[in-house]
């Protein structure tokens, strides 16, 4: 099955153009889908998810026609928003039987091997009678999954999944998500390339609503290997050297700015030629979209 969107254009009633004419093929697997805040990106998934209509365009699940056929949707569809909330006063076995009613597993049980299947997959079995208030970010996030989850979805959307979750935390979801994506369409909405680059075959970059790129995050670093090139700098001089090259990123390290820059040619005697990697492309695409922006 594939999930095939078509010239999706959306602009809310403030004037901001939030979706301008995406267009992505997303097959069975992990997809990642990397962009900054306020990239477009939550409202590509809530138009996915049927929460909000397009202006115009298409989205094809399969034979389903996502904009027009929005129950068929929700009856294959497994959704964690960015902000997942739950009844903090109610324990998981219970919220998630409720759940799973509403998704019309009726037969009370398969309902109780449904989701003590999931309880298990989601390894929150031991906790399955603690309320979910006194639940860790982690845990939630893992509730989030085990809802998403119920009746067997073909696509799941998790938007910013791993945000707030401490190092073990997101491992342990990450993993997870990785089981997934081995039968069913996972798109992982996210700002942290890291989460991309472990996870997901093939990824987008979006930014203002446009589509940067799209491809595998492997064949993405081969684009610019051998062309970025790192230096330490003093502060004084920063704004000297954002004038004369291409700096696609920076970071203060001890106190002191190092600068990533992206050329075919050595900058400088100076800078030092490093390897790769997908934040390195990340940068290249938003800085250079910015800089078109800027330019036209």
């Amino acid at each position: 099955m594939q999930l095939i969107i078509k010239d999706l254009n959306k602009t809310y009633s403030n004037g901001v153009q939030a979706l301008k004419d995406i267009s992505l093929t997303i097959n069975q697997g992990m997809f990642g889908l990397l962009g900054p805040n306020g990239a477009g990106k939550s409202s590509l998934m809530r138009t996915i998810s049927t929460l909000q209509e397009a202006d115009s365009g298409s989205i094809m699940l399969g034979d389903i026609n996502v904009l027009t056929q929005k129950e068929e949707v929700r009856k294959t569809l497994g959704y964690l928003p960015q902000e997942f909330g739950v009844y903090p006063k109610i324990d998981a076995v219970t919220l998630l039987n409720h759940l799973a009613v509403l998704k019309g597993i009726t037969d009370k049980k398969e309902r109780k091997a449904v989701v003590e299947a999931l309880l298990h997959k989601t390894n929150l079995w031991a906790a399955r009678e603690k309320n979910l208030g006194g639940y860790s970010g982690g845990m939630k996030q893992r509730f989030g999954i085990a809802q998403a989850l119920l009746a067997n979805p073909k696509l799941i959307i998790v938007d910013e999944p791993t945000a707030g979750l401490d190092p073990a935390e997101r491992n342990r979801f990450l993993n997870l998500l990785s089981e997934l994506g081995e039968n069913t369409i996972v798109i992982l909405s996210t700002h942290i390339v890291e989460d991309v680059k472990e996870l997901c075959t093939d990824m987008a970059i979006i930014n203002k609503g446009q589509v940067l790129y799209k491809g595998s995050p492997l064949d993405a670093i081969a684009e610019v290997e051998g062309k970025v090139w790192k230096k330490r700098i003093t502060k004084a001089e920063l704004e000297e050297y954002r004038k004369n090259f291409n700096i696609i990123s920076e970071r203060l390290i001890a106190g002191r700015p190092e600068i990533s820059v992206l050329s075919d040619q050595s900058p400088d005697a100076s800078f030092e030629r490093v390897a790769a990697d997908l934040e390195d492309v990340y940068f290249t695409h938003i800085f250079g979209s910015q800089q078109t922006a800027v330019n036209s």
